[in-house]
């Protein structure tokens, strides 16, 4: 039967591992209770460090569905649980690692995914959330000045042509009128000067029936004369 101590390390280990983003396997052997103050201090917010025993360990990972650790948990280990960006506990991990030789990084899972050391080296190397998001600010804010200035300077363009409209409307109100009302009287008497034609056609056109009249007279003035003389 299992003793109330070991079962209450498992049920503890088993909700770190469920409440954490992820966990690094490490290795302490050879660092002192000081050297681990410091790392925790280094880690911060980022992770909780916990000193474990490799037979809890692997029962609370396989009750929290976590795989991956069963073969590294060899020798003194601790574990590193991810409680903040991921990027910075990685560096953090690192670069103790690299002035504190006894602390060695075995491996890792993160988001149900198992890491190898060079992975964690990599991510180690990723810029941090912070540096992200303000990279992220620095580009929205560029993003946002230049939709500005595209918006202003067509608003400034309508602007200049709207007041030389206005100066061109005042000038033409200032000028006379009288040009326009000249060229319109203009254009009737041009469109005149045909219609005397017209007249000179009925005139042509009348002229041969004015003889046709006299013969008919001159033959009446015949027929009377005839009767006359006989």
């Amino acid at each position: 039967m299992a003793r109330p101590d070991k079962v209450a390390a498992v049920a503890e280990l088993t909700e770190e591992f469920r409440s954490s983003a992820g966990a690094v396997l490490t290795e302490y052997r050879g660092l002192t209770v000081k050297q681990l103050q410091e790392l925790r201090r280094a880690l911060g917010d980022n992770a909780s460090y916990a000193v474990v025993k490799n037979t809890l360990t692997k029962l609370a990972a396989r009750e929290a569905g976590v795989d991956g650790f069963d073969d590294l948990l060899i020798g003194p280990s601790a574990i590193a649980f991810i409680k903040g960006d991921p990027v910075e506990a990685a560096k953090g991990l690192r670069d103790f690692a690299r002035t504190n030789a006894p602390l060695v990084i075995k491996g890792g899972v993160l988001d149900g995914k198992t890491l190898t050391v060079a992975e964690i080296s990599r991510m180690a190397d990723l810029e941090s959330r912070e540096v992200l998001l303000a990279k992220l600010a620095g580009t929205f804010n560029a993003s946002l000045q230049n939709a500005v200035s595209l918006f202003s300077a067509p608003l400034s363009q309508l602007a200049r042509l709207t007041d030389a409209l206005r100066t061109k409307v005042e000038a033409e109100q200032g000028q006379s009128v009288a040009p326009p009302v000249a060229a319109e009287a203009a254009e009737p008497a041009d469109a005149a000067a045909p219609e005397p034609a017209e007249p000179a056609e009925p005139a042509d056109a009348a002229a041969p029936p004015e003889p046709a009249e006299s013969s008919t007279t001159d033959a009446t003035a015949e027929e009377t004369a005839e009767p006359t003389q006989g």
